[in-house]
């Protein structure tokens, strides 16, 4: 699978629809335009955009607005390059991401946040589907979901699928987020 990335600074935001890229690799901090807003801007002009966002432990506060933003996922700065190309091809699969670090730390973010009422979709799911979406939210990938249910990998992500398309979200990340922010795995009945 050929993988095109657009790594993206302020100079280079208008190329990201004229190159289509598979991922765009987004700096959270940049001068004239935030990763933020590029990111919002992005995914305006194609839901469908892959966005992975560089970041630092100093900059946490803007890792549950990217989330929102429609970010696919989150790599360290300092990351080793392995770990950073591994993520590049986990999120032009179709994946999303989120450093162990920075999971741990927006699962704390979210803890302090009030939590809505979880959406009424998430009665549609059937009972496999909430046991899978309990394991997404925990940072399983899909082969250990699949080795835990002893279920094949394909089932899983055909599984991922109908749920993200039951609660109307775009992808993996959104389901983490879902997950904690409502505090749906705290009850009893998912």
């Amino acid at each position: 699978m050929k993988i095109r990335v657009l790594i993206a600074d302020d100079q280079s935001m208008a190329k990201a629809t004229r190159f289509d890229p598979t991922v765009v690799l987004m700096d959270i901090r940049m001068p004239d335009l935030d990763g933020l807003e590029a990111t919002r801007r992005i995914i305006a002009a194609n839901d469908a955009a892959r966005i992975l966002i560089l970041t630092t432990f100093g900059l946490d506060e803007y890792v549950y607005e990217a989330l929102r933003a429609g970010a696919s996922g989150f790599v360290l700065k300092d990351d080793p390059p392995e770990q950073l190309i591994a993520a590049v091809r986990t999120v032009a699969a179709g994946e999303a991401l989120l450093s162990p670090a920075i999971t741990k730390r927006v699962i704390k973010q979210f803890a302090r946040i009030p939590r809505p009422e979880p959406p009424k979709e998430l009665d549609d799911l059937t009972a496999r589907e909430r046991d899978i979406l309990r394991r997404v939210a925990g940072g399983l990938s899909n082969a250990e979901i699949g080795e835990q249910l002893y279920i094949s990998e394909t089932t899983v992500k055909t599984h991922v699928t109908h749920i993200l398309q039951k609660l109307g979200l775009r992808d993996r990340v959104q389901a983490v987020v879902l997950a904690f922010q409502t505090g749906i795995f705290d009850r009893t009945d998912v």
